[in-house]
C-alpha cells in the first residue's frame, strides 16, 4: 500500500477504487507496483515577474523530468515554454506517476512532451497516473502534450483534475491513438482497457464538470455508429475560459463530418459556464492534430490577440 502522503497516492486510489479495474489488482512478478522505480512525480510552480513568466518551483523523481523554461515564442515573449521529459521513454506495467502544475496570478505557459506516451503491453495490473493543474486569476496555460498510443495488452488510467479561477484560461488536449496500427494488425485497438476522467471546479470548490471515458476494445466493438466507426485517432480538448470568450470561439470552430477526407469535428459548451469542449475524429494522428491546432489558433486570437508560431519542422 502506498502512503497517503506520497504524491503518486492518488494515482494508485483511484485505481485501486475503480470498478473497470478490479480485475487487474495482482502484482507484477518482476516488481511490485508502486516501488522505487515504478513511482514518479513532477510538481511546477510558475509565476509572472517583471513581464515574463519563469519557473519558480521545481519537484520531481525521475523518471519525470522538465527541461528550463524556453522564451521561443515571438508573438508572446514572455510565455513560459516547458517540455515535460520522461527518462524510461515508455509507461509500465504497475507504474504510478503524478504530475501537478500550478499557474499564479498573470501567468502564462506552453507545457507539452517532447514525445508520445507510450503504454507498453501488460500481463499483470495496470498503469496511472493522475493530473492536477491549478490556474489563479487571469493566468493562461496551453497544455497540449503529444499523442497516447496504447500498445496491445496495455492497461491506463489517467486521472486530471482541475482547479481554475473564472478569468483563467486552459486550453488542454488529449489525442488518443488506436495503437501501433503500422506495426501490427491485432495492435489497433488492441488495449485491454483505458479510462481517462477529467473533472473541473472553481477555488471555492464549486464543481463546474466531469467527464470519464472507458474504453474497452476487447469487450465493446470500436467499429460501430457512436463508438469510433471508421475512424481510428480521437482528440479531446477542454477549454476553460469565461463565458462571453467561449462563444465568440463556439461561433468559429464549427462542426462537420467529413466522410470522404475521414474528418469529423465539433464544439459544444461545458455546463456551468465553464467553456467548450472541442473534439476531433480521424483516421490519421496528422490530421487530428492539424485540426487542433487550428482550434488552438483560434484560442489563441480570441483570448491573446496572438498568432501561433510556425509548426516545428519535427512536429
Amino acid at each position: 500500500m502506498i502512503p497517503a502522503t506520497f504524491p503518486w497516492a492518488r494515482a494508485e486510489a483511484i485505481a485501486a477504487s475503480s470498478p473497470e479495474f478490479a480485475p487487474f489488482q495482482d502484482e507484477p512478478p518482476q516488481m511490485r507496483s508502486g516501488a522505487v522505480g515504478k513511482t514518479g512525480f513532477l510538481r511546477l510552480g510558475l509565476e509572472h515577474r517583471s513581464g515574463r513568466t519563469v519557473l519558480a518551483k521545481l519537484e520531481r523523481r525521475a523518471p519525470y523530468m522538465v527541461q528550463r523554461a524556453l522564451y521561443c515564442d515571438e508573438e508572446m515573449p514572455g510565455l513560459a515554454c516547458l517540455f515535460l521529459i520522461t527518462t524510461t521513454g515508455c509507461v509500465l506495467q504497475g507504474d504510478r506517476l503524478a504530475l501537478d502544475i500550478t499557474l499564479a496570478p498573470r501567468a502564462q505557459a506552453h507545457i507539452t512532451s517532447q514525445s508520445a506516451t507510450k503504454i507498453h503491453a501488460m500481463d499483470a495490473n495496470y498503469a496511472a497516473q493522475s493530473q492536477t493543474i491549478t490556474l489563479a486569476d487571469d493566468a493562461y496555460l496551453e497544455f497540449l502534450p503529444d499523442p497516447v498510443i496504447p500498445h496491445r495488452h496495455s492497461r491506463y488510467l489517467s486521472d486530471t483534475q482541475i482547479l481554475v479561477a473564472p478569468s483563467a484560461t486552459l486550453l488542454m488536449s488529449e489525442i488518443i491513438q488506436p495503437g501501433r496500427k503500422h506495426h501490427h494488425p491485432d495492435e489497433c485497438f488492441g488495449a485491454t482497457i483505458l479510462s481517462i476522467a477529467t473533472s473541473g471546479a472553481r477555488p471555492d470548490g464549486r464543481v463546474l464538470f466531469a467527464e470519464k471515458l472507458v474504453i474497452e476494445p476487447q469487450r465493446y466493438a470500436m467499429r460501430q455508429t457512436g463508438v469510433m466507426d471508421a475512424f481510428d485517432v480521437f482528440a479531446n480538448v477542454i477549454l476553460c475560459v469565461p463565458k462571453d470568450k467561449a462563444e465568440r470561439i463556439h461561433e468559429r470552430a464549427g462542426a462537420d463530418v467529413d466522410l470522404v477526407n475521414n474528418l469529423a469535428f465539433g464544439a459544444c459548451r461545458l455546463p456551468n459556464d465553464a467553456g467548450l469542449v472541442f473534439k476531433v475524429l480521424g483516421r490519421e494522428t496528422a490530421q487530428v492534430k492539424a485540426k487542433v491546432r487550428e482550434f488552438w489558433a483560434v484560442v489563441r486570437e480570441e483570448i491573446i490577440g496572438a498568432a501561433l508560431p510556425p509548426p516545428y519542422l519535427w512536429r
